[in-house]
C-alpha cells in the first residue's frame, strides 16, 4: 500500500510537482503524462532519491525517505546499463547483496527471476555481449529480486521486441495480484494491456485517476470517424485508415458532428481529451 499526501517538489524556483495526493493498493497502476509533466520526478520522490519540499510518501505506513528502501522497492529506471565485465548472474548477485538478500536465498531468487525474463541460458554471458533487449530484461530481473513490496517500472518496454513485450506484460499481470506496481510509460497500448488503474499527470499535478473505463469516459461523445473532406481546424486527428477505398480519420472534436459518425472511446481517447482540455 502506497500513500502519497500533499507532495510538492521544486528545483530552485521552478515547481515540478504540486500537491500530489493518491492512494495505491495492490494492483498495476499506469502513470501517463507528456514529457516534462513530472512523472520521473514523482517516481524519484517515491523512491526516496529526491527530498521533497512538502508532503509525505508512505509505503505500508513507513516513510520511504527515512526507512531503508533497497529491499522494499524494485526499480527499473528509464535508462539502465550493465557492468561490461560482469556476467548476468554476477550482476544479479551484486543487486541481491545491495538488497540484503540472504546468501542462502539469493541463488534461488536469481534462478526464479532469470526464468521469468527468459535469461537463464545466458547467465554466464558478460554484460558487453548482451543485446539492448537483453540488457532491458536484466534490468527487469534485478527489479524483481527479493519480491519487493513496491515495483516501479519507468518506460519498461523500451528496446523489447514484440514477443518480449508480450512476455513482460504477462509478468506484470501476475505481479499485480500480489503487490503494488507502478508503470510509467508513453505507450498507451501497454497501459491498456495490464493496468487496473491509470494516473494522468499534467503540468506537475494529477489531472485524472481511475479505471480504464473511467478514463475512457472523458472522451464520451467526442470521438468520431469522418472522411478527410469534413476535417476542420477544431478536430484533432488521432489515426487514419482506409475503408472501402476511402480515407477515414479518427478524430477528437468538441464541435457538433453527426451522431452516426460517433464511435466508442478508448483509454487513449480519454487521455488525449484530458491533455487537450476537450
Amino acid at each position: 500500500m502506497l500513500d502519497i499526501k500533499g507532495l510538492s517538489k521544486s528545483f530552485g524556483r521552478k515547481e515540478i510537482l504540486h500537491n500530489i495526493s493518491c492512494h495505491l493498493d495492490s494492483g498495476v497502476y499506469g502513470l501517463l503524462g507528456p514529457n516534462g509533466a513530472g512523472k520521473t520526478t514523482l517516481l524519484r520522490c517515491v523512491l526516496g532519491l529526491y527530498p521533497y519540499n512538502s508532503g509525505s510518501v508512505l509505503l505500508n505506513e513507513k516513510d520511504t525517505l527515512k526507512e531503508k528502501r533497497e529491499s522494499r522497492i524494485g526499480y527499473l529506471p528509464q535508462k539502465s546499463g550493465v557492468f561490461p565485465g560482469l556476467t548476468v548472474e554476477e550482476h544479479l548477485k551484486y543487486f541481491a547483496c545491495q538488497k540484503e538478500i540472504n546468501k542462502k536465498e539469493a541463488d534461488a531468487c536469481i534462478d526464479e527471476v532469470l526464468e521469468m525474463v527468459h535469461l537463464k541460458e545466458y547467465r554466464k554471458i558478460k554484460g558487453r555481449k548482451l543485446s539492448g533487449g537483453m540488457v532491458r530484461r536484466l534490468g527487469i530481473a534485478q527489479a524483481l529480486l527479493g519480491k519487493p513490496e513496491l515495483i516501479i517500472f519507468d518506460e519498461p518496454t523500451t528496446g523489447l521486441d514484440p514477443e518480449e513485450r508480450s512476455r513482460f506484460k504477462n509478468i506484470v499481470r501476475q505481479l499485480g495480484k500480489e503487490m503494488t506496481v507502478i508503470m510509467s510509460t508513453h505507450i498507451v497500448e501497454d497501459v491498456e494491456a495490464v493496468c487496473n488503474q491509470i494516473i494522468i499527470i499534467k503540468d506537475g499535478e494529477i489531472s485524472a485517476q481511475g479505471s480504464q473505463e473511467e478514463i475512457s469516459r472523458y472522451a464520451a461523445g467526442k470521438v468520431y470517424e469522418i472522411p478527410r473532406e469534413e476535417l476542420t481546424d477544431e478536430d484533432y486527428v488521432e489515426k487514419e485508415k482506409e475503408v472501402d477505398g476511402k480515407e477515414v480519420l479518427r478524430v477528437l472534436s468538441g464541435r457538433a458532428i453527426d451522431a452516426d459518425k460517433r464511435t466508442k472511446p478508448n483509454v487513449e481517447d480519454g487521455y488525449l481529451c484530458i491533455l487537450k482540455g476537450l
